[in-house]
């Protein structure tokens, strides 16, 4: 099915509800479509998807990056 801006947006809800029903709906403009009006499909969260696939230097976190100390606590020498 394909509707105008205006029909899309007069009808919404009705659109909606066939979309739900499984049927998709292209919102044109000026007779040229802009969009698809499809069910959404949601997608899994997998946590510990990358587990042993990604590696870091524990000794990176070991020292304090100055700038960031700075921006944190300010001018060692300013606060003497």
């Amino acid at each position: 099915m394909e509707v105008n801006i205006h029909e899309a947006k007069t009808h919404l809800s009705r659109l909606l509800e066939q979309v739900a029903a499984g049927e998709q709906v292209v919102i044109s403009k000026a007779g040229r479509p802009v969009a698809d009006l499809v069910p959404h499909r949601s997608t899994p969260v997998v946590f510990g998807g990358l587990r042993g696939e990604l590696s870091y230097d524990d000794a990176a976190f070991d020292e304090l990056d100055p700038d960031i100390q700075q921006m944190f606590y300010g001018d060692a020498d300013a606060a003497s």
